[in-house]
């Protein structure tokens, strides 16, 4: 079967409404196996469960919310109780079995997997894909209800390219756009209710996924430039902390083509091609973000690093000078100043400004001092030791 031919447009009702009554329609008249598929926002997804719950009292109703990634679907179904007396079963979630296949095929990362959860380059199906695939005459045979996916457009997207032999089954497409006041209620809930870089290094590998997912679907939701832009960037810090480099990039670089002008997205893109190596790439990012908003420090300090990685250091003394006249009392400017004069054997000028951040995190930059690196041109100086004691 040629997926690509399907053309799941013409399935799609005009507008929410009109694809409410239309499944409720179908719901009414189910008996035995149908499978329908519903494109829809994830709180959109609840309201349809709950309407439909309060629309047709006389079916009996169960949803499987699928919380993590699985392999297969089946067997996840054939252990709910009451199979025999079931009408009508919603699953939600599945797309987190997807995300990580259509994120790299779309953002173009055909890279070979990095651990054993995708298995394969980035244009194998996964598994749960594939499983639904091999096993829909099961489906068919030994369910006797109709089975409903709530998925957002990715998600469908990508089943009707990677499934097309269980896609065939299907009843019907249902077209159920979230209202705008509710997309950007939520797509501000995911962007400014959202975890900082060291909260999101501590989610467990689901949390992160279901996170993306969400996401993922609110930019496909979404019409206000500046609020996709911002979930495109929240996307990149998830990957950052997760070390999902390339992903990062991809999505820093979705965001800045909606809005160039986001200073914050420029500056976190050059730190994670700083942390790949790219440090020539890196300060044309922090410069962007500087020319953007030249007043913050933080995009300074940054280039004074990447500077720092190719041997400049003139040039990133300048930076972290920069730095400190935006924020004085930048205790990680002062010492990486004293790190880059250190490497330049200029050692009054490094023991100069190691006092200060010692002055304001004795303990921190005490401890940092005594075994990095860059201070063995000083370390055997009397007020070096000192300092550090």
């Amino acid at each position: 079967m040629n997926s690509e031919a399907i053309d799941w447009e013409q399935d799609l009702p005009l507008d929410a409404d009109e694809a409410y009554r239309s499944l409720v329609r179908s719901l009414k008249r189910t008996d035995g196996f149908s499978l329908l598929f519903v494109r829809c926002s994830p709180i959109q997804g609840d309201r349809i469960i709950t309407d439909v719950g309060n629309d047709l009292r006389d079916k009996k109703i169960e949803v499987l919310e699928l919380d993590e990634s699985i392999d297969n679907l089946y067997d996840r179904i054939s252990v709910l109780e009451d199979l025999d007396r079931l009408n009508i079963l919603f699953i939600q979630g599945i797309e987190q079995s997807i995300f990580a296949y259509e994120d790299r095929e779309v953002n173009d990362i055909n890279l070979r997997s990095r651990s054993l959860q995708y298995s394969g380059t980035w244009h194998s199906v996964p598994r749960v894909l594939g499983h639904l695939n091999l096993s829909r005459e099961r489906f068919r045979d030994n369910f006797k209800f109709c089975i409903v996916f709530l998925l957002p457009e990715f998600a469908l997207r990508y089943f009707i390219r990677r499934a097309p032999d269980f896609f065939d089954w299907r009843s019907n497409i249902y077209d159920f756009p979230t209202e705008k006041s509710l997309v950007d209620q939520e797509s501000d809930r995911l962007v400014y209710s959202g975890g900082s870089f060291d909260e999101y290094r501590q989610l467990t590998q689901q949390q992160r996924i279901a996170k993306l997912c969400q996401i993922k679907s609110y930019t496909d939701e979404s019409s206000d430039p500046k609020r996709i832009s911002e979930l495109w960037s929240e996307k990149g810090l998830i990957h950052a902390a997760a070390k999902e480099y390339e992903e990062a990039i991809a999505s820093y670089d979705r965001a800045l083509q909606i809005k160039p002008d986001k200073h914050h997205a420029w500056n976190d893109r050059g730190n994670i091609l700083r942390r790949l190596g790219r440090h020539e790439e890196a300060i044309a990012s922090y410069d962007r973000a500087i020319q953007i908003n030249p007043d913050k420090g933080n995009a300074w300090y940054n280039r004074g690093n990447a500077l720092v990685n190719l041997g400049r250091y003139e040039e990133a003394i300048a930076s972290y000078d920069r730095a400190l006249q935006i924020k004085p009392n930048d205790s990680s400017s002062y010492y990486n100043k004293a790190c880059t004069y250190s490497l330049q054997n200029q050692i009054e000028l490094a023991l100069e400004n190691l006092q200060k951040p010692i002055q304001l995190a004795p303990e921190k930059y005490r401890e940092m001092a005594k075994t990095d690196s860059d201070f063995d041109n000083i370390r055997s100086d009397s007020r070096f030791q000192e300092l550090i004691q």
